[in-house]
């Protein structure tokens, strides 16, 4: 929950975009997608610039990006990850499963089915579309804010994904680090 602790953040993001960023004439942009894994934010990978370039990469040669992406960059940038929702500790994660469990049963009580986690494509084997996950942690910040408790500035997790290193293996080429940060203070 609350670490106090700085950590290096990376984006990916337009050449021009990320030019603009570091001269102070734009700001960041919160991603507000229903599949964000970590819930609204901007996001950064943890220690990884080169994850970064890759995903503004993926974006430059993805045609679901309508090219927002045309010569791949990516931003450093210190995060200091406040009142933290850390996905690697047994408390945060315990938050999370209550949210699930209210957000489940608020679900039922409107006779709505949940949002689900799905694949992107044929060869995605990461459920990159989490819809779920999104709606859990944006709940989890929603019920924070009913019951007038300390708002989590970040959202923090470790996301297993790629193919298997090597045959037999839980560990995944692509796993990587990464942060939601909800205010621009903490950027």
């Amino acid at each position: 929950m609350k670490m106090g602790a700085f950590v290096l953040g990376y984006h990916g993001c337009d050449k021009r975009v990320g030019e603009k960023l570091l001269s102070g004439k734009a700001e960041l942009r919160i991603s507000k997608n229903d599949h964000d894994w970590l819930g609204h934010g901007v996001y950064f990978w943890e220690n990884n610039p080169k994850r970064a370039l890759d995903w503004a990469r993926f974006m430059a040669a993805h045609k679901l990006f309508k090219g927002r992406v045309k010569e791949p960059f990516a931003i450093g940038a210190i995060i200091d990850l406040g009142n933290c929702l850390d996905l690697t500790e047994a408390i945060s994660l315990q938050i999370v499963e209550a949210g699930y469990q209210s957000l489940d049963e608020l679900f039922r009580s409107q006779n709505l089915p949940l949002p689900e986690n799905k694949k992107a494509g044929s060869d995605d084997e990461d459920l990159v579309r989490r819809n779920l996950d999104c709606a859990v942690i944006n709940h989890v910040h929603n019920l924070r804010e009913l019951e007038n408790r300390p708002a989590f500035d970040t959202v923090r997790g470790a996301f297993h994904e790629g193919k298997e290193l090597y045959p037999g293996s839980r560990i995944r080429r692509k796993t990587h680090i990464q942060i939601a940060v909800r205010s621009s203070q903490n950027i």
